[in-house]
């Protein structure tokens, strides 16, 4: 994009979950008017931008539609058809472009990727049918970790293999298509990082702590308790990731840290990420503001930490006992998504609280009892 994107310019997203939400209110905040592409009707995004495209994500027609309304076009989630988005790129601007979501939509072109670019991932290899396995494991050993090249968020699509009784059980994996079985890094803890681009320069977040549960994020801790050394390498990876894609907006990336030090990519997510949350109220800007200022051409400047903080997802089983906090947790900023179902594993909202003592505040979210370990 030769020329910045003033406010009263139509930013067209695709997906309307809460982070298509989220990205609306930063737009909206920024003076821009803001559509949605989504197949629900009722979707948390359309309930707070200005036009809503009732359509399936593929639609080509549809997508046109949004191209046309639209100064430009961007996604929250990395499952658009690549073909699709591809079709409407010369009638307006996607800066984020298709090569950035065609390489994290298939994890093999993703380790090839970041392969290419000197960064350090858990050895793997690509398995197509069952003797595969075998013959990586060999090399690998346990405990390894199956995975679907293509889809799968939350563990959803990947199988942990601990010793050979779990071979079996893992095969219904490879029925979905290719696969890859990678090492199980032993990690100290589970990092990320949200990168910002504008095509011309590169910011990066802090780096935080993500605590999992089920598979499904649970808690983030901003900044996360690492060395200085370690916090200058990651966002070294992330200029280096984002300076290779010629970054528009925000890309996450999840990492491993091991008790010796060594730093690990496990994966790349192409928009706004759950981990990025506390960044709304911690930072003196947003992943969402962040993720705007990048595909409009704004200036992105210095990302600073004002405060530190512990950001808590809100799941459909969670949700009635979280409102009962919201009479209790003054201090607490509460962030509701308008979702319509309260499915378990849902996430249906989440809570960011500043925080001077990290271990007190965790005491304290661990005292309602809304939270419960499973």
């Amino acid at each position: 994009m030769v020329n910045p994107l003033m406010p009263g310019a139509t930013i067209g997203i695709i997906g309307g979950g809460q982070l298509g939400r989220m990205l609306t209110m930063s737009a909206k905040k920024m003076g821009f008017q803001v559509g949605v592409l989504d197949p629900a009707e009722n979707c948390p995004t359309a309930q707070i931008a200005d036009w809503h495209i009732l359509a399936d994500y593929d639609d080509v027609l549809a997508l046109e539609e949004m191209a046309r309304r639209s100064d430009v076009v961007t996604y929250e989630f990395e499952n658009v058809n690549v073909e699709a988005l591809a079709a409407i790129t010369e009638q307006v601007p996607v800066p984020q472009g298709t090569d950035l979501l065609a390489i994290t939509q298939d994890r093999l072109l993703e380790k090839s990727f970041l392969e290419a670019n000197n960064i350090v991932i858990a050895p793997y290899s690509t398995i197509i049918s069952p003797t595969d396995i075998q013959e990586a494991i060999e090399s690998i050993g346990y405990p390894c970790v199956l995975k679907t090249t293509r889809g799968g968020y939350d563990g959803k699509g990947q199988y942990v293999l601990k010793d050979m009784t779990d071979l079996a059980p893992s095969m219904n994996l490879l029925r979905s298509g290719t696969c890859e079985l990678e090492a199980w890094i032993p990690f100290e803890k589970e990092l990320s990082v949200i990168v910002a681009g504008n095509g011309q320069e590169f910011t990066t977040f802090p780096i935080v702590e993500n605590i999992h549960r089920n598979n499904i994020l649970y808690q983030t801790i901003a900044p996360a308790n690492i060395l200085p050394d370690v916090a200058n390498e990651i966002a070294r990876i992330a200029k280096v990731i984002a300076k290779a894609v010629n970054l528009h907006g925000v890309l996450a990336i999840e990492l491993f840290l091991t008790e010796s030090g060594s730093i690990y990519v496990n994966e790349l997510a192409p928009r706004p990420h759950n981990s990025g949350h506390y960044s709304i109220e911690a930072c003196n800007m947003s992943q969402f503001d962040a993720h705007i200022r990048g595909i409009c051409g704004w200036p992105l400047g210095e990302v600073k930490l004002l405060s530190s903080a512990i950001m808590v997802n809100i799941l459909g089983e969670e949700l009635e006992k979280s409102y009962q906090q919201i009479m209790k947790q003054p201090q607490w900023q509460f962030h509701f998504y308008g979702k319509e179902e309260a499915k378990a594993g849902r996430k249906m909202g989440h809570v960011t609280i500043t925080t001077d003592d990290i271990e007190k505040t965790k005491k304290e979210i661990d005292a309602t009892n809304v939270w419960k370990i499973s």
